[in-house]
């Protein structure tokens, strides 16, 4: 019961502007709340919630979010862009949510992002070789950076001090 909740949880999770964030309608639907009145709370404590906490999302944003998203395509949206909130928002959601689910909701989903950051890490290499990916990568860097200055340099000087054409013919005096 709890992994398929876990499951629920883990597929409302969305990576927007390079955050995982979750749309405020799938947090008041966990919470057994009107995404409007989520909303309402989150609004009397604004200050709570910073840029990097909680942001509303651009039209084309939530485009990409419905179009890979089979809950999200059937239903009715609002004239306004949703909220979302990244795990950090989600936590302080608890603060401003006083009800016993929020509580219970809020445990599941900080499980579930800790479970997707651990499936992130074993997908990914080992400390070694993420270190030996990130120096390869900085003397490719060096090596054409040099070359893209050399460009830059180049074409700034023709810029600033084109070559005078050269004369084909007599002059008369």
């Amino acid at each position: 019961m709890e992994e398929k909740k876990n499951e629920l949880i883990s597929g409302m999770i969305y990576e927007i502007r390079s955050q995982k964030v979750m749309l405020d309608r799938d947090l008041a639907d966990l919470y057994e709340i009107p995404t409007h009145r989520l909303n309402e709370a989150v609004k009397r404590n604004i200050e709570r919630f910073p840029e990097d906490f909680m942001f509303i999302l651009t039209k084309s944003e939530f485009q990409e979010v419905i179009a890979i998203c089979d809950h999200l395509q059937k239903q009715k949206f609002r004239s306004t862009m949703p909220c979302v909130f990244t795990e950090q928002g989600v936590a302080m959601l608890a603060t401003v949510l006083k009800s016993s689910k929020a509580i219970e909701i809020n445990i599941e989903i900080m499980r579930a992002f800790v479970q997707l950051r651990r499936y992130v890490l074993l997908q990914g290499g080992t400390s070694e070789q993420i270190a030996e990916l990130r120096k390869l990568l900085m003397l490719y860097i060096e090596k054409n950076d040099k070359r893209v200055n050399d460009i830059i340099i180049a074409l700034n000087n023709l810029i600033e001090k084109p070559k005078e054409p050269k004369r084909i013919g007599f002059t008369v005096d």
